[in-house]
């Protein structure tokens, strides 16, 4: 008889550790970011739209910072667990020995905005963030064709309102919110880049990468999923973004979107030459290992 009730006890035993094992297999993780109201933000917004965060069990909470210094200020105070951040200022933190990684380089699109009447002159008053993917591309595409009197204006809304009044000849806009400054009135002039990557990316927090890995696994899986469907839903994906970020739907067919990427890092060779840059404007010897900068565990 104590034999028999014995095995019933394991067998009951047993079951309730296979299912405590689903139920933490089912646990919802929960993660928290910051993005920018670009085009980069795309895959993002899709996957919270479609359902494929939920599908993962991943709670997510994502603000859009209009100010990439609030931003960098969020992610640095912990009120966030990662960030889509330009690897201008990523280097930079890193340097400061802020401890982040990027898990994933993203795709973005930085037009020009042209005031009404420009005419064409060797200098130009041009609107930008100092430190930033914006100053990183204007010297980039602009460098061999104007001497530019650089306008320091971290927020996206105020470079934009500037450009409109024609207190600047041109600013450096991102995506999708360039096409609202076309719809305005404003020339859009699209520069090709001829680099592989973009300058920028997704990055973590060391903590949450140390105690969020699998939410930050999944966060992975359900970016590749917005990847995905963009590239079979790109219509549909553009309205996503729009409404996301609240523009003007007229835009919709206007706007100049990336080829998207699944999840990859940066090459150290790309990396390499940001590094080179922010010296440059730092003055400065930056001596930063390729590893310490790149998470790739969460990487299909």
């Amino acid at each position: 008889m104590n034999k028999k009730i014995l095995m019933v006890l394991l067998i009951t035993s047993i079951i309730f550790t296979i299912v405590g094992c689903n139920n933490n297999e089912e646990e919802i993780s929960s993660l928290k970011i910051g993005v920018m109201p670009a085009v980069d933000s795309a895959p993002i917004f899709v996957a919270e739209e479609i359902g494929y965060f939920e599908q993962e069990n991943l709670d997510m909470d994502i603000k859009v910072y209009t100010n990439a210094v609030n931003r960098e200020s969020a992610l640095q105070s912990g009120q966030l667990d990662g960030a889509m951040t330009d690897l201008i200022a990523f280097v930079n933190n890193i340097n400061n020995d802020f401890k982040i990684k990027i898990t994933t380089s993203t795709d973005g699109k930085f037009p020009f905005l042209v005031k009404k009447g420009f005419e064409e002159k060797e200098t130009i008053d041009i609107g930008m963030m100092e430190v930033s993917v914006s100053n990183f591309l204007s010297e980039q595409y602009l460098s061999s064709k104007y001497e530019m009197n650089k306008i320091f204006i971290p927020e996206i809304p105020t470079r934009l309102e500037m450009i409109k009044s024609g207190k600047m000849d041109m600013a450096i806009i991102p995506e999708p919110m360039a096409s609202m400054g076309e719809l305005g009135g404003l020339e859009k002039r699209v520069y090709e880049n001829k680099e592989e990557f973009t300058p920028e990316a997704m990055v973590f927090t060391y903590d949450a990468i140390s105690e969020k890995e699998e939410a930050i696994s999944k966060f992975h899986r359900a970016y590749n999923k917005g990847v995905k469907y963009i590239k079979e839903n790109e219509k549909e994906s553009r309205r996503i973004l729009i409404d996301k970020l609240e523009l003007n739907p007229e835009i919709i067919d206007n706007i100049d979107m990336p080829e998207y990427n699944m999840a990859r890092l940066p090459s150290s060779e790309y990396m390499n030459k940001v590094i080179q840059w922010v010296e440059k404007v730092n003055g400065e010897k930056i001596n930063i290992e390729y590893d310490d900068m790149v998470e790739g565990k969460f990487l299909d």
